[in-house]
């Protein structure tokens, strides 16, 4: 089933008492509202994300995206409307036709991981609706008209909703146009209002939603912690092009002097692509085609190197660093030496990491194989990924 994500930040944030919406406040450099849709972006599952902002800030919040690396066809930005769930329904009129599951998030949360993307989705392609709860776990108390306590409510069978809330399109939808003019305060609700079952799934403590300032404080204690999938994670990239004619060879970001460049639908910039992949499979996010396909006119003669930031840009949002890498490219001709240093540099720059958590070797394969025959250039990489400190 096709599935789309709908990230609400329209919300004024008038309880955070600052001068801007809490999902526009930096949470350890990073935005709230960035953090917040990154995961689902990134997501191989998630074909398409809205975010829905206020209409005045519509540009500024595509900028915001486009500056952390966010930016892509599958991403769109709508007008909100007065209501949060009028916002929701926005959204859902913007994703695409064929969308048969919708997740719907609060800009406000910006640690959702992918393990909850993931459960939430299967809940909902198998129950038709699903939310992320956690259980009541404090003692609950009603309040009476005095500010003292009325009476004592049990905790048994209460949960505490978070978002991603998930459910079948066609039924929220539906749901919507039966009840949207009911004040609620999720999608759940009107759900229920409809009859709809929602199921209950597994949601994160981590999962907080930004609504004081004293949330930003425990958000960047919790980003600063290891999470379980934040342990040191390596991975491995492989890539070749053959060489052609009336192409720049760009080898790590460096264009080197050279008759012949390589062939590719991006600048073929073997060394980059290898690192792309490497650090991706550190993510278990897949390879650069899934990315960066070479169908898109998007990436068409773009430069590898910026390709390169944005798979750091994913791993940082996931709290994760380059820890240190390794690339080996393996050609015949040309020599590379006199360029190591520069393209060290190069990929340490995109990287946001010292050059000298980057080695780049050349080797040859004695005249052996494709590239001993002088017809392309092969690149391996493996990076390590480790927790930002």
């Amino acid at each position: 089933m096709t599935a789309a994500a709908v990230i609400v930040a329209a919300g004024s944030g008038s309880r955070m008492g600052m001068s801007i919406p809490k999902q526009y406040a930096m949470l350890a450099g990073v935005p709230v509202l960035t953090r917040a849709l990154a995961p689902f972006l990134s997501h191989p599952e998630i074909s398409q994300v809205v975010v829905v902002c206020q209409a005045a800030r519509l540009a500024e919040t595509e900028a915001l995206c486009a500056s952390h690396g966010l930016l892509s066809p599958r991403l769109r930005f709508v007008a909100g409307g007065r209501r949060r769930q009028d916002s929701v329904l926005a959204g859902l009129r913007a994703v695409a036709a064929e969308t048969e599951i919708v997740l719907v998030h609060d800009g406000a949360r910006p640690l959702a991981t992918a393990a909850l993307i993931d459960r939430c989705l299967a809940a909902a392609r198998r129950d038709g609706a699903a939310i992320a709860a956690i259980e009541a776990q404090d003692t609950l108390k009603r309040r009476d008209e005095n500010g003292q306590i009325a009476a004592t409510v049990s905790r048994d069978g209460l949960w505490q909703a978070q978002t991603p809330q998930a459910a079948r399109l066609d039924l929220l939808l539906a749901a919507f146009a039966q009840f949207g003019q009911v004040d609620v305060t999720d999608e759940a609700a009107l759900l229920e209002m409809a009859g709809v079952p929602v199921t209950l799934v597994a949601g994160e403590c981590s999962n907080i939603k930004i609504t004081h300032q004293e949330d930003l404080v425990l958000a960047e204690k919790l980003l600063a912690q290891p999470a379980p999938g934040h342990r040191p994670r390596i991975g491995h990239g492989y890539d070749a092009h053959r060489f052609a004619a009336d192409r720049a060879l760009v080898l790590a970001g460096v264009t080197i002097p050279q008759a012949l460049g390589l062939a590719g639908h991006s600048d073929a910039d073997a060394a980059s692509h290898a690192l792309c992949d490497a650090i991706l499979g550190a993510l278990a996010l897949g390879d650069i085609g899934r990315h960066f396909p070479d169908s898109s006119a998007e990436f068409k003669g773009i430069r590898s190197i910026i390709l390169l930031e944005k798979v750091m840009a994913m791993a940082r949002e996931r709290g994760l660093r380059l820890g240190n890498a390794d690339i080996t490219i393996i050609c015949q001709a040309p020599k590379l030496a006199p360029f190591m240093g520069e393209m060290q540099q190069t990929l340490a720059a995109a990287c946001g990491c010292l050059s000298d958590d980057i080695n780049i070797k050349a080797t040859t394969t004695e005249k052996m194989g494709f590239t001993g025959r002088g017809e392309g250039i092969a690149c391996h990489a493996v990076a390590l990924l480790s927790c930002k400190d």
